[in-house]
């Protein structure tokens, strides 16, 4: 045992005795570690740098920097190698500094080689493994390094830090200025005016069970099973994203209802020919020719961003709820539509049984399985191959689902992602 871990270890144990007793319990012999000098030094975990490698300081000043200064109570994820706490705590206004340990063993080995008293043993300071928490707390700074070693305990919590930094990049291509939307937007008015206000759906469901259909691999395992439901006299709803319902037809299932959100959505997606009797429901960014051709029904509504603000303005229709993907509003459409209990098929977010999507043939839609980088849990405690987008989509539906406890949410396979907030259905799940 080190001299300065035997220091740090009297502080934490003090302090805050059951983080202590977890620590103890981590391996850091597990972490790669080297030595990295530049004007200065750090270290590197598997050829990641903790911090700079030439004035550790001033980055944690920049990083300081960007956190309100007016605030009173803060969030660092990632203890790094303590500068960044150490440069938060000179804030005279500082009441409370709270630090999420993002990966334990890397933690415990810092604290055998550096001093990290004069950090810990300030009284405004709280430790604790951020995933003791069920979402991510702000104000808040996220060291990178950290984002990209954090452990399997905290990695719910690395994903959401993840989404919520790359929200503003994420939502570049939705410039309410942008030449393309302001077009869209105006050839798709006239569609809009023409249609129903999907307002008059909410409710109309009241206490009943829905199936929430999306494209995930694990479809199809349950297309048998849904076509011999979709024949009974007294059944779920079903609802399904659009990627879903050429799948579903083919395997001959009719969906009661199909939501379409995206603007690269074609004919070759939603095939108009046999769609008689089969709702629509869409907001306008959607191809207004695929609109114009669809048989059934169609229900127009918008989401809040700012695409949609002159629009929510001078022609009023309801909301739903978007978070990048097709199964957000489907999802609460099947809420507002008052369901009690919702199961979702399809809803992976990742790649099961190495492919993207049920019914569609590899990089049809989108990045091919073997371009995967990132990584979720799924319904056995495995590690599933997935893209950071999909990761950023299994956030914002958590968040939903936390926000609607009133209703039962389900899943129908262990293969997918595990969704926090759910249970497994029992009927389509051994």
């Amino acid at each position: 045992m080190s001299e300065f871990f035997q220091a740090n270890a009297n502080v934490i144990e003090r302090r805050w005795p059951a983080l202590f007793a977890r620590l103890l319990n981590e391996d850091s012999s597990v972490i790669d570690a080297g030595l990295t000098q530049g004007l200065g030094s750090t270290l590197s975990i598997n050829g990641i740098q903790l911090t700079s490698r030439h004035d550790r300081v001033h980055e944690a000043r920049v990083q300081a920097a960007s956190l309100p200064a007016e605030k009173s109570r803060l969030h660092v994820y990632g203890t790094g190698l303590g500068d960044l706490p150490t440069v938060l705590l000179e804030r005279a206004g500082l009441e409370r500094l709270y630090v999420h340990i993002l990966n334990g063993a890397l933690f415990a080995l810092v604290l055998q080689l550096i001093d990290q008293r004069q950090w810990l043993e300030d009284p405004r300071v709280e430790l604790l493994y951020a995933g003791e928490l069920p979402d991510i707390c702000t104000p808040f700074f996220a060291l990178p390094a950290e984002m990209l070693l954090a452990d399997d305990f905290n990695a719910k919590i690395r994903d959401r830090l993840v989404s919520e930094v790359h929200l503003s990049f994420n939502n570049r291509e939705f410039d309410p200025q942008s030449p393309f939307i302001q077009q869209r937007l105006q050839d798709c008015l006239p569609v809009l005016l023409a249609d129903d206000d999907v307002a008059q759906l909410f409710g109309t469901c009241a206490g009943r069970e829905i199936y929430v259909i999306g494209t995930g691999p694990t479809l199809e395992q349950h297309f048998e099973r849904l076509a011999a439901i979709r024949e009974r006299d007294e059944r779920p709803l079903f609802i399904c994203v659009d990627t879903a319902y050429r799948p579903l037809r083919e395997h001959g299932i009719v969906p009661d209802y199909v939501v379409s959100i995206d603007q690269r959505i074609s004919f070759r997606h939603l095939p108009f020919e046999e769609s008689n009797g089969i709702p629509l429901v869409y907001l306008p960014m959607s191809d207004p020719e695929v609109l114009r051709a669809w048989k059934g029904r169609r229900y127009g509504g918008y989401s809040l961003s700012p695409v949609y603000a002159a629009l929510r303005e001078q022609h009023p229709r309801a909301l739903l709820h978007v978070g990048g993907s097709v199964i957000h509003p489907a999802v609460d459409l099947a809420v507002k539509m008052g369901a009690a209990r919702i199961t979702l098929f399809g809803a992976d977010f990742a790649f099961p049984m190495n492919k993207t999507h049920a019914g569609w043939s590899d990089g049809d839609l989108g990045p091919s399985v073997n371009q995967a980088r990132h990584w979720v849990r799924d319904g056995f405690g495995e590690r599933v191959s997935t893209q950071l987008n999909f990761r950023g989509y299994l956030c914002v539906l958590e968040r939903y689902i936390a926000s609607q406890p009133h209703v039962e949410f389900f899943n129908s396979s262990r293969a997918g992602a595990l969704i926090a907030g759910t249970r497994f259905n029992q009927e389509f799940v051994q």
